[in-house]
C-alpha cells in the first residue's frame, strides 16, 4: 500500500516532495494538555496550506479520494436535502397562507434552502462521513507506521497523503452544497405546488425575491470553508493516533465532534461576515 502512494506522487518526483514537515511531529492530542493540541492542529494544517502551492501535486491521489469522498457522501446529501428544505418550506408556508401570501412561498424556500440549509446539511454530511472516513484512513496507515516509512523514503506524507485529501473534502464540500440546494428547491418545489397548492409561476417568481447572487456566493464560501476545516481536523486526528486500533475508533469519533464544532461556529461567523457585506 505504500509502494501505491509512492506511484502516486511518481516515482521521479518523490524526492521533491520531502519538506520540513516530513520531519516533523505535530504534538498528539490529549486533555491534559489541550494547548498543545491545539498548536499542534494550526502547526500541521500551516504546513498543508503551505505545501498545496508546492509542485509536484498528487493529482492520481487527488481524483482518487474526490471521488471516494464523493461516493460515501452524495446518497446521504440527497437523502437529507429534500425532508429538511420541505419541512422548511412547510413551516413557512402555513405561515404564508394565514396572511394570504402563500405565492411568496418560493421566497422563503430559496432563502432557507440557500443560506442555512444546503450548508447545514454539507456540515452534517462532509464532518459525519467525509471527515470520518479519512481521520479513518489515516489512522490506519499511521498505527502501521505507513507515515513513518514514508519519510524514510524521502516521501513527505503532508504532501503525498494529506494535501490531496484536504482538497478533495473542499472541493467535495462545494459540489454537495451546490447539488443539495438544488435538489431541496426542486423537492420544496414539488410540495408547495401538490401539495399546499401554490402556483408554479408564483413559486418561481418569487425565488428571487430575498436571494441574489451575493447569498450564493456567501453559500459557497461557508461550504469551501466546512470541507477545509472538516478534512484539516481528520487528518491532524488521524496522524496523531498513538494506541493502536481502539484509538482509530476513539479518533474519528473526535472528528466528527469537532468538525460539528467548528464547522457550525464558521456557519455563524461566515452568515454574519456575509450580512454585513450585503448592507
Amino acid at each position: 500500500m505504500t509502494l501505491d502512494i509512492v506511484d502516486d506522487a511518481g516515482p521521479t518526483s518523490a524526492p521533491n516532495l520531502v519538506g520540513k514537515s516530513a520531519a516533523f511531529r505535530w504534538p498528539r492530542p490529549g486533555a491534559a494538555n489541550p494547548l498543545q493540541s491545539i498548536g499542534g492542529f494550526f502547526a500541521l494544517s500551516l504546513d498543508i496550506l503551505v505545501a498545496i502551492f508546492k509542485p509536484p501535486f498528487a493529482w492520481r491521489e487527488f481524483l482518487e479520494q474526490a471521488l471516494f469522498v464523493a461516493k460515501v457522501s452524495t446518497v446521504t446529501a440527497l437523502v437529507l436535502s429534500i425532508p429538511y428544505v420541505v419541512s422548511a418550506t412547510f413551516a413557512f408556508n402555513t405561515l404564508l397562507v394565514e396572511f394570504g401570501a402563500a405565492d411568496f412561498s418560493g421566497s422563503g424556500a430559496a432563502l432557507g434552502a440557500v443560506t442555512q440549509l444546503g450548508p447545514f446539511v454539507t456540515v452534517i454530511v462532509v464532518a459525519g462521513a467525509g471527515a470520518s472516513a479519512i481521520c479513518a484512513d489515516l489512522g490506519a496507515r499511521t498505527i502501521r507506521e505507513e507515515l513513518d516509512a514514508l519519510r524514510v523514503m524521502g516521501v513527505d506524507p503532508v504532501r503525498a497523503l494529506m494535501v490531496p485529501r484536504v482538497l478533495a473534502a473542499t472541493v467535495v464540500a462545494l459540489l454537495l452544497a451546490s447539488l443539495v440546494t438544488l435538489i431541496g428547491l426542486v423537492g420544496g418545489f414539488f410540495f408547495s405546488v401538490f401539495f399546499q397548492h401554490v402556483t408554479p409561476g408564483a413559486f418561481v417568481a418569487g425565488m428571487t425575491l430575498l436571494v441574489g447572487i451575493d447569498d450564493v456566493v456567501v453559500a459557497l464560501i461557508k461550504a469551501g470553508m466546512f470541507g477545509l476545516t472538516a478534512g484539516l481536523i481528520a487528518c491532524y486526528q488521524g496522524t496523531t493516533v498513538t494506541r493502536g486500533p481502539a484509538a482509530v475508533g476513539n479518533a474519528v469519533n473526535e472528528t466528527v465532534v469537532l468538525s460539528f464544532v467548528a464547522l457550525l461556529f464558521i456557519n455563524v461567523v461566515v452568515t454574519g461576515l456575509g450580512f454585513e457585506v450585503q448592507k
